[in-house]
């Protein structure tokens, strides 16, 4: 009996791998709850920052597209870059794509990934408490357990962010009505900060965004306005964004600190067009140097900050939320047994991926934003789809005689 290739995780890449290697005719067996990331951990009312253009999962046979969800769904077709999609649209596009595709998913947790006996394959456990042997697996696990809090806020949430405590993170927070007639600071000057802060004002909070060191609150152009001398990609019109969108192929070879930065950089903190008319007048801001500490003062949450003056000022409020993204840790990923993770190469934590998204643990793959740092930051969105799940279902195929 051939041995089955494993996906962990049910999120765009996961669900675009699966699809390419069941149209190679590959034994597969996929594991997670759909779009779990996108349903658990985006707030109620959220849109996406990503033109439609950029959101379509990528699938081995054509008519799997987001407008051809909207189309089979009887909603408004989503294709224009002016088109805003509801986060609620594109849990159902991910939902639909899962079903046409990969239907044998299993919504069981994988607690564990070791060398099989004999070092040929993996070993997996299950919550269920199956044992099983994979020949390969592909590790697409998204943002779980990936939520980045930086040192100077933890000390105000030593047991871990919360959403019932004096500080959270940002993807704690399906429901922002919570904060209705309260103070609410939030941490980051991205799409992820810009929104929540918009939703939570909206919602009755009295907000106030906190920018740290070179970031300030910023918009992007709307589509009308992009340069149009300028190659287009599903982010825009420059040609950075056509190179990292269609040519992640030599990324892996540029220098470690290069790469590290340009992920971090390209695309970020930016709000989208629609939200200006939204943030400005409705949300308070401070564009700061750092934030030198944050602690609870009674019942309440206080920020030490140095200003870009060189002065220090406190703020605090009821609460804060460090809308201050993900960061890729190996470490973190404890499904993987000890000795695989002491195994992987890794560059500041993330895995050094090779041709095809192998990791340097023959057969073992990791796709999306662990990806990031070897294949650029086209790995952060669900267009990488169309670069990333072609490729690694062609390499596993050639290694592992699919």
């Amino acid at each position: 009996m051939i041995q089955p290739v494993a996906v962990i995780g049910a999120g765009p890449f996961g669900l675009s791998t699966a699809a390419h290697l069941r149209a190679r005719g590959i034994p597969v067996r996929v594991f997670g709850e759909p779009m779990v990331s996108w349903r658990g951990h985006m707030p109620d009312g959220m849109l996406l920052k990503s033109t439609p253009a950029a959101s379509s999962i990528d699938a081995p046979q054509p008519g799997h597209t987001l407008a051809d969800y909207c189309d089979a769904a009887g909603l408004r077709r989503l294709v224009t870059d002016e088109d805003i999609i509801p986060v609620e649209t594109f849990i159902g596009y991910g939902e639909w794509f899962q079903q046409k595709l990969v239907p044998e998913l299993e919504r069981v947790r994988v607690v564990s990934v070791d060398r099989a006996t004999g070092g040929s394959g993996f070993e997996l456990k299950l919550d269920s408490g199956e044992l099983f042997t994979a020949r390969a697996v592909v590790v697409a696990t998204g943002l779980s357990g990936l939520a980045h809090l930086p040192a100077e806020l933890a000390a105000a949430a030593p047991d871990g962010p919360s959403p019932t405590g004096p500080l959270s993170h940002s993807s704690q927070h399906p429901d922002l009505g919570r904060f209705s007639g309260r103070e609410l600071i939030v941490v980051g000057a991205g799409q992820s900060a810009l929104e929540t802060a918009v939703l939570a004002a909206e919602a009755g909070a009295r907000v106030r965004v906190v920018a740290r060191g070179r970031g300030r609150v910023a918009f992007g152009a709307p589509p009308w306005r992009q340069p149009r001398l300028r190659p287009e990609s599903p982010f825009g019109r420059a040609w950075s964004l056509w190179a990292f969108s269609y040519y992640p192929h030599p990324y892996r070879y540029l220098p470690a600190d290069l790469r590290h930065y340009l992920v971090r950089r390209v695309l970020g903190p930016l709000g989208a067009w629609w939200l200006r008319a939204r943030f400005e007048g409705n949300v308070q801001v401070s564009e700061v140097e750092r934030i030198v500490r944050a602690e609870t003062a009674g019942d309440r949450t206080a920020l030490t900050v140095r200003t870009h003056a060189g002065g220090g000022r406190e703020l605090t409020a009821d609460h804060v939320i460090a809308a201050t993204g993900y960061r890729v840790d190996i470490a973190a990923m404890d499904f993987l047994g000890h000795e695989l993770r002491t195994e992987l190469a890794v560059s500041r934590g993330t895995p050094r991926l090779g041709a095809g998204y192998v990791s340097s643990v023959p057969g073992l793959y990791f796709t999306g934003l662990p990806a990031a740092a070897s294949y650029g930051p086209v790995m952060r969105f669900v267009c990488g789809t169309e670069f990333a799940s072609p490729r690694l279902a062609g390499h596993l195929a050639a290694a592992h005689g699919g």
